[in-house]
């Protein structure tokens, strides 16, 4: 089965014996009491250089381990530059150094990405049992709590249901002019019903993530650093980079691979603008596999123009990109719910930073809609 979350379910401690290991777990575990008393920054700050030292893990190569301490570094991180009364535009070598390291290891930016905030963000609460919302929780958070929570494991979820849609996605696009109509209708089916099964759990959002909460108490630590007016100068890892500043996209669901992978291999095009640049950057913070496994099927599906020429194939084919239009179209009155409206209340409480710019760093209302409507347009 192709799924884009881990084939081990993530670790909520690390197996290696190390003080600095022991430190990042017990930060990381305190960041929702540091951030409410305002501790984050003078916590880190009291520590050495190498306090945060990953180096033990990284030269055994433990994946399940270097993905945990990702995780646990990105959430400090974040916690560091976003939590106090104004964002901090230099990270300590205490954390930059760690955390450049897991990122070059891991083929991604360091910086908090989908992958760290859910892929790899999530345990079972009884092991034995499968996936689902009465079964998942997080071990990393900011501020904790059931809104916060319920944020993510939702994308967990979605995740666990695509991984049918994806592994039909993946057979529909080794299929060929010599396969039968059988062949594609039964992974069609696959898609749509799989797809309805994310759509389900997708539509539970608003049932115990409250609007208020999410932009004032969660959205505020997952901001990036690239077009970001809060940060316009970027942000400098000490003795990383030439102290040169660093500018990176913030976490966003544009970086989960479901969507992306399903275009690719119904041939769902988008138009050649800046919508679609973006969702191009979007997979730099997708983990190295997942985006070989999009450029895979958009390399190799020949499925739309085998399906043209049947009506059958045809039908089925409209209702897998209905329901890929619905996620869209209900993203979008997710973000219109969620953020937008929550940006015309005035509050003393938090912020959800830029009120015109995604997580991303995207004036996300128009490219949500451009998503929804190419969708659309892409029926047959």
């Amino acid at each position: 089965m192709h799924t884009f979350l881990p084939k081990k379910n993530p670790l909520k401690s690390y197996k290696t014996v190390s003080k600095s290991l022991t430190l990042i777990e017990n930060i990381a575990s305190s960041l929702p009491k540091l951030l409410l008393t305002n501790k984050v920054q003078s916590t880190i700050d009291l520590l050495n250089k190498k306090s945060f030292s990953v180096d033990k893990i990284l030269k055994a190569e433990n994946k399940q381990e270097i993905n945990l301490a990702m995780s646990h570094l990105s959430f400090i991180a974040h916690a560091y530059i976003w939590g106090g009364n104004k964002p901090q535009p230099i990270l300590p070598e205490v954390i930059a150094e760690p955390w450049v390291k897991l990122a070059n290891y891991l083929g991604r930016p360091p910086i908090l990405s989908y992958a760290s905030y859910c892929l790899d963000n999530w345990y079972k609460i009884d092991r034995n049992e499968p996936i689902s919302l009465n079964n998942v929780a997080l071990i990393n958070n900011f501020l904790g709590g059931v809104d916060e929570d319920w944020f993510v494991t939702i994308h967990v979820c979605i995740e666990d249901a695509a991984s049918e849609a994806i592994d039909a996605a993946y057979k529909i696009s080794d299929l060929n002019e010599n396969s039968s109509i059988k062949d594609f209708l039964s992974q069609l089916k696959q898609i749509r019903k799989s797809l309805k099964k994310v759509n389900h759990i997708f539509s539970k959002m608003p049932q115990k993530c409250d609007p208020y909460v999410y932009y004032h108490r969660v959205r505020p630590y997952i901001f990036g650093t690239k077009d970001n007016p809060d940060l316009k100068k970027g942000l400098i890892y000490e003795n990383q980079y030439n102290n040169k500043p660093q500018f990176f996209r913030g976490e966003t669901g544009a970086q989960s691979s479901i969507i992306p992978f399903l275009d690719g291999a119904l041939g769902i095009g988008h138009t050649n603008d800046n919508l679609k640049h973006y969702l191009n950057e979007m997979r730099d913070y997708m983990p190295p596999k997942h985006r070989k496994m999009i450029e895979r099927v958009e390399n190799k599906s020949q499925a739309k123009e085998i399906i043209l020429k049947s009506k059958m194939l045809t039908k089925e084919y409209n209702h897998c990109v209905e329901e890929i239009r619905k996620f869209r179209a209900q993203h979008l009155e997710y973000a219109a719910t969620y953020i937008h409206k929550q940006a015309q209340v005035k509050s003393d409480v938090g912020t959800g930073g830029s009120v015109v710019r995604g997580t991303g760093g995207t004036p996300f209302m128009k490219y949500l809609k451009k998503h929804r409507d190419e969708t659309e347009n892409q029926k047959i």
